[in-house]
């Protein structure tokens, strides 16, 4: 890894990523667990959080050592004090810091001034530990990552930014469609110069390996909810769209879902649907993550 962090997905090279996909796969089928004993993580959000934060809470346990919820109240990161002191006060008390916050710039923020890692667990510009996860579950269901086509209809969100920048690191076909105006930004595209974007969601999907998508509305953009309802009218997964890719396609979501927006009613349940799947693989990826960083 270029950093004791984690903050963006491109902190990882490839081997990097196939390197925590396989341990978090020997954790998941029971292998032997690395001891975190005697370490705390400190699990600091802004957002409300079930899978980041519970997921990171279970594999602290189980992996031997504990975890420490501090709510937006008790911190006030950037407001009752300056982020640069919570990360040095921090790194007195505990061996870690997964930060889930509005600003991808009080992550990074955070991991300049913390002598211990900070991992991101989400931010408005990346979701690492989500995709990490998702690329587990990929390589679960496909064997493979490399010469993949992964289809994703939505909003470039945080989620969408690390799935194009982690396709591009492994290999991954990546195609996007999304009506105009809600593109991921030129830099980042810049830097997957193979990936394909376009405003109909049935090209995009067309033989896919993978269809993936995710809520129209992020946390923080409510105000936009009717104009972003409008303007995603035509991009809703169902099973007619789902129909156009490789007959063994598997569809995938981050959760929470809007049935009836992003999704069909029924959707998650469909044969294809790994979405439960993916959503448990955030437990094994995170004791992954952890056994990494947290030493």
């Amino acid at each position: 890894m270029k950093r004791k962090d984690l903050i963006s997905i491109v902190d990882l090279k490839s081997e990097d990523i196939q390197g925590l996909i396989a341990s978090a796969t020997r954790l998941k089928q029971g292998g032997r667990k690395p001891s975190l004993e005697g370490k705390i993580l400190a699990l600091m959000f802004e957002k409300p959080s079930l899978r980041t934060r519970v997921s990171f809470d279970v594999a602290m346990k189980q992996l031997g050592g504990d975890a420490i919820y501090l709510s937006p109240a008790e911190v006030g990161l950037g407001q009752r004090e300056p982020i640069s002191d919570v990360a040095k006060v921090l790194s007195r008390y505990v061996d870690g810091i997964v930060a889930r916050t509005f600003s991808h710039g009080s992550v990074e923020l955070l991991a300049q001034h913390a002598t211990v890692p900070v991992i991101n667990g989400l931010s408005d510009e990346e979701h690492p530990c989500q995709v990490l996860s998702d690329l587990l579950t990929i390589h679960e269901k496909k064997g493979k990552l490399k010469g993949l086509t992964l289809a994703y209809i939505g909003d470039a969100n945080n989620v969408a930014n690390s799935l194009l920048l982690a396709a591009a690191i492994t290999g991954i076909d990546f195609r996007m469609a999304n009506p105009k105006g809600y593109d991921p930004k030129p830099e980042l595209q810049k830097m997957a110069p193979m990936a394909q974007f376009a405003q109909n969601p049935k090209i995009a999907v067309e033989n896919a390996d993978v269809v993936y998508t995710d809520v129209w509305t992020s946390m923080g953009q409510e105000a936009e909810a009717e104009r972003r309802r409008k303007a995603f009218a035509g991009y809703q997964v169902n099973a007619e769209l789902l129909s156009l890719a490789r007959k063994d396609a598997i569809f995938m979501h981050p959760l929470p879902a809007h049935h009836g927006e992003e999704i069909a009613e029924g959707v998650l349940d469909l044969p294809q649907s790994v979405v439960f799947d993916q959503a448990e693989n955030r437990l094994h990826m995170q004791k992954a993550i952890l056994a990494k960083l947290v030493t």
